[in-house]
C-alpha cells in the first residue's frame, strides 16, 4: 500500500524517507548519548546531585574527566557543600586537583572551620608541585603538629645562648603550630618559624643575669618567645612554646677572660722586650762613648813628649828645669 502511495506521490515518498533518517540519526545520538552518560546522570540523579546532559556534553567536549568531576560533585552535594560543575571544571582544567579540594572542604566543614571554595583552589595550586597538599594543611589546622626547633635536617641538636656570667645553655624546644588558612597562601613558612623561635630563645638566654635563673625556670623562656608574637605574616599559629631540654655548657665568659689575660700577657711581654732591647742600646752607646773618652786620653797623652821636644828645641825648657 504505501509502495503504491509513493508511487502515486513520490515528492512525499521523499519526505517520509527525509524523516525517517533524522528520526534515525536523533535515534543514533540518544543511543550514544545514553551509553556514554546514561549511568552517569543516573548517578548523579539519584545521590541528589543532579546534572544535566548539556553540561556532560561540555564537560567531554573540553577534554574534562565526566566521571571525576560528577563523582566529586556527589561527594560535596552529600555533604552539603553545594558545588556545581562549573567550578569543579574550571578548576581542573587549570591544573588543580579537584577531588582533594573536595575532600578538604568536607573536613573543613565538619571540623567547623570556614574555608570557602575559592579558599581551597588557591591553596590547591599555590602548593603544588611544593611537596604539600591542601589536605594536609587542613588536617594541620584541625590536629595542630608539632616541630622541633632546631630542625633535625640541619644538623644541630640544640640551640646555644650565653647567660650574662658566660655560661652556656643548650637549649632544645618544640613548637606546636597550627595551620593558618587566611594566610597560608602568601606566608611564611615553618623555616620561618623555627628561625625565629631559635632567635627568640638565644636572645632570652642572653638577658638572663645567670645561667641558674634559666634552669630554675626554663618556662621564662617560653613566656619571653612567645610575647614576641613570632606567629605574624606566617602561614601558622602558634599555640605553645615548650622547652624540651635545657643544659649547661662551657664557661665562655671564663675562656675569654683567659684568652684575654694571655693575650695582656703576650702585649706586656712585647713592651718588655722592647724596653730591654732599648736598655741595651744605652749600654752599647755608653760602652762606645767610654772608649771613645780612653781614645782622647791616649791621645792627648801622646801630645805632651811632643810638646816637651819642641819646649827643648826653643829653649823654653833646659835640662835645669
Amino acid at each position: 500500500m504505501i509502495s503504491i502511495l509513493a508511487q502515486a506521490n513520490p515528492l512525499s515518498g521523499r519526505l517520509d524517507l527525509a524523516v525517517l533518517g533524522i528520526v534515525a540519526v536523533l535515534g543514533l545520538v540518544a543511543a550514544i548519548v545514553v551509553l556514554n552518560f546514561g549511568m552517569i546522570y543516573i548517578r548523579a540523579l539519584f545521590s541528589g546531585a543532579k546534572v544535566t546532559i548539556t553540561e556532560l556534553i561540555a564537560l567531554r567536549l573540553r577534554r574534562v574527566p565526566v566521571g571525576l568531576i560528577v563523582d566529586s560533585r556527589i561527594s560535596a552535594v552529600r555533604s552539603g557543600l553545594p558545588l556545581n560543575i562549573d567550578d569543579l571544571s574550571t578548576h581542573f582544567m587549570a591544573g588543580g586537583n579537584v577531588p582533594m579540594v573536595v575532600l578538604a572542604l568536607i573536613a573543613a566543614r565538619k571540623a567547623g572551620i570556614n574555608l570557602v571554595f575559592d579558599r581551597a583552589c588557591a591553596i590547591d595550586l599555590a602548593t603544588k608541585g611544593t611537596g604539600k597538599t591542601l589536605i594536609e594543611a587542613v588536617r594541620t589546622s584541625i590536629n595542630p603538629r608539632v616541630i622541633a626547633c632546631p630542625a633535625p635536617n640541619t644538623g644541630k641538636v640544640t640551640i646555644d645562648g650565653v647567660a650574662k656570667d658566660g655560661i652556656v645553655i643548650k637549649a632544645r624546644a618544640l613548637v606546636t603550630v597550627r595551620t593558618n588558612l587566611d594566610r597560608f597562601v602568601g606566608g611564611a613558612t615553618e623555616e620561618t618559624i623555627i628561625a625565629r623561635v631559635g632567635e627568640g630563645i638565644v636572645s632570652s638566654i642572653g638577658s638572663s643575669t645567670s645561667y641558674k635563673d634559666v634552669l630554675e625556670n626554663p618556662n621564662l623562656i617560653s613566656k619571653t618567645v612567645l610575647d614576641k608574637a613570632l606567629d605574624a605574616n606566617t602561614a601558622y599559629e602558634i599555640l605553645s612554646l615548650d622547652i624540651a631540654d635545657v643544659d649547661v655548657g662551657e664557661n665562655v665568659g671564663a675562656k675569654l677572660q683567659a684568652e684575654q689575660a694571655e693575650a695582656n700577657k703576650l702585649i706586656a711581654q712585647a713592651h718588655a722586650e722592647v724596653r730591654r732591647a732599648a736598655a741595651v742600646a744605652v749600654v752599647q752607646e755608653m760602652t762606645a762613648r767610654v772608649a771613645e773618652m780612653r781614645a782622647r786620653v791616649v791621645e792627648a797623652e801622646a801630645q805632651v813628649p811632643l810638646g816637651m821636644a819642641a819646649a827643648f828645641r826653643s829653649g823654653k825648657l833646659g835640662p835645669m828645669n
